[in-house]
């Protein structure tokens, strides 16, 4: 006597399947809305996230746009109700921006600042990273965290500190100084001001570039370097045909950091402005912004000013992101 085969839910689990009394257990399919339930719930553990991006970055950037193409159309003397308009102005604060002669002279500072900083802080960050990285450096977790400890302090405690030590009348080298008969340079006087700026962002940037390079240095396999050394090549050899190469990825990526945070540098010229008159208000792209917002009132112009600095941005890193990604498909083929 056969049997019918079973179908569905009526299918018994035997063998494995059957709980500890040795009864068997029916198995039910599950059902495509308790699939699709299941395939779903990760995407609604990005949820908080894709809010908060939209709160704090899309729309505000919107909204920065929207600004950046409208105008305040003052009626009569601009006082009462209604004396004051929002009207539309197409691309007109766009082409304010590119005649602003302060805004093209903030770039070309920020351009020349940027020619200090990066090179000598990219250059010794990879020098600190290479020494920690060889088998005889001496109490390297102790001198790893003193170079990136820097980083740690806020940048706006960091500027005031250096400003303060930049102040003849209160400043311990000034004092020394005076005391050895050396001349007491003015650091807050024409182009001293690029170095005193760059000596803030190096002190405060090496730190987090080294640990970067630090890191993909580590992990480099030590056959490579063991293989080498039969070879007969020195650690200078090894850091220069080596260590360098493999790391280049890495140096990328500090120096676009660099790049942009160049462009966007702030915090040690706005907090050093009082400390001198020689600074100018709009010395950096974003303290002119923050001038025509604030001092100004030009919110719209302001505006225009944040989008085409933002555009230059990201044109340039892409410029710079495809240059190098030619250049690494090249040494790979």
């Amino acid at each position: 006597m056969t049997s019918a085969p079973l179908k569905g839910s009526d299918r018994l689990a035997v063998g494995p399947l059957a709980d500890g009394t040795g009864t068997a257990k029916s198995v039910r399919p599950s059902s495509p809305r308790r699939r699709g339930r299941g395939r779903s719930a990760p995407y609604w553990f990005l949820v908080p996230t894709l809010v908060l991006f939209a709160a704090f970055t899309v729309i505000p950037i919107g909204y920065a746009i929207w600004l950046s193409l409208h105008k305040v159309k003052v009626k009569g003397i601009g006082l009462g109700k209604g004396a004051r308009e929002q009207v539309w102005n197409g691309l007109g604060n766009y082409t304010d921006v590119f005649q602003n002669s302060e805004f093209g002279h903030s770039v070309l500072r920020a351009f020349g600042y940027g020619l200090i900083v990066i090179p000598t802080m990219l250059g010794l960050a990879l020098v600190f990273a290479l020494m920690l990285d060889t088998p005889k450096a001496r109490s390297a977790p102790f001198a790893r965290l003193m170079i990136f400890l820097p980083y740690a302090v806020p940048g706006i405690i960091a500027a005031l500190m250096w400003g303060f030590l930049y102040l003849p009348s209160v400043s311990p080298f000034y004092y020394l100084l005076d005391k050895f008969g050396l001349p007491q340079p003015d650091l807050f006087d024409g182009g001293n001001l690029y170095l005193s700026f760059a000596n803030i962002a190096v002190w405060g940037g090496t730190g987090f570039n080294m640990i970067v390079i630090y890191t993909a240095l580590r992990a480099i396999p030590q056959e490579i370097y063991e293989a080498a050394r039969i070879d007969g090549a020195s650690n200078l050899k090894i850091a220069l045909r080596i260590k360098i190469p493999i790391v280049m990825p890495s140096l990328v990526l500090t120096f676009f950091f660099s790049v942009i945070a160049t462009l966007q540098v702030f915090t040690e010229p706005m907090a050093l402005k009082p400390l001198t008159n020689n600074l100018q208000s709009t010395w950096s792209p974003l303290m002119a912004i923050y001038d025509s917002a604030f001092l100004k009132s030009d919110i719209y112009g302001a505006s225009a000013t944040a989008v085409v600095l933002a555009l230059a941005t990201f044109v340039l890193s892409f410029t710079l992101l495809r240059i190098s990604d030619r250049y690494t498909r090249e040494d790979r083929a």
